[in-house]
């Protein structure tokens, strides 16, 4: 397998770790707060595909798929464009609150389908291309692109045992 399809095969693993969390989710269980915790799985969910946009559209210079395709007016969050839940405060968080399942997944499928548009019209050897030298190894468009898919996989990870639990008391 080559690098190229190998990135589009690690691209595609959040929509399908979303695919088992889908049909668990209720209004209930997607904005509680299990424990007290800020981060439901609404924010989870909204973080993992706005971190996806955000990593892509900075890599390929296109405009974010959250304003470009009008989710920052259909999901009417009173967040800033450039937002993408690092660094929320527990205010921030808890105020992302999300009503619409399908919107949220909607979501997820535009930014994973324009992070495997992006590496489609890559090469193996842009992989290799330092996108950011201040840290030590400089970071590279692949180890960017991979570490984008592990953060939206862990947070996905995270939606999937809080939504398997039996009791989502606040």
């Amino acid at each position: 397998m080559d690098a190229i399809t190998l990135m589009l095969d690690l691209a595609q693993r959040p929509l399908d770790a979303a695919g088992y969390l889908r049909p668990q989710l209720t209004h209930e269980k997607l904005n509680a707060h299990p424990g007290g915790h800020d981060n439901s799985i609404g924010w989870l969910l909204w973080h993992t595909a706005r971190e996806i946009d955000a990593q892509v559209a900075q890599l390929s210079g296109d405009e974010l798929i959250w304003t470009a395709q009008g989710f920052d007016a259909r999901f009417g969050l009173d967040v800033d464009d450039d937002e993408i839940g690092f660094g929320h405060s527990p205010e921030q968080a808890r105020a992302v609150v999300v009503t619409d399942v399908a919107l949220l997944f909607e979501h997820l499928e535009a930014a994973v389908a324009a992070q495997k548009a992006y590496i489609s019209s890559l090469s193996a050897a842009d992989l290799d291309d330092v996108v950011n030298d201040s840290w030590d190894p400089p970071v590279t468009r692949g180890a960017r692109l991979v570490s984008c898919t592990e953060d939206a996989l862990l947070h996905l990870g995270q939606a999937l045992y809080v939504a398997g639990m039996t009791s989502l008391g606040e």
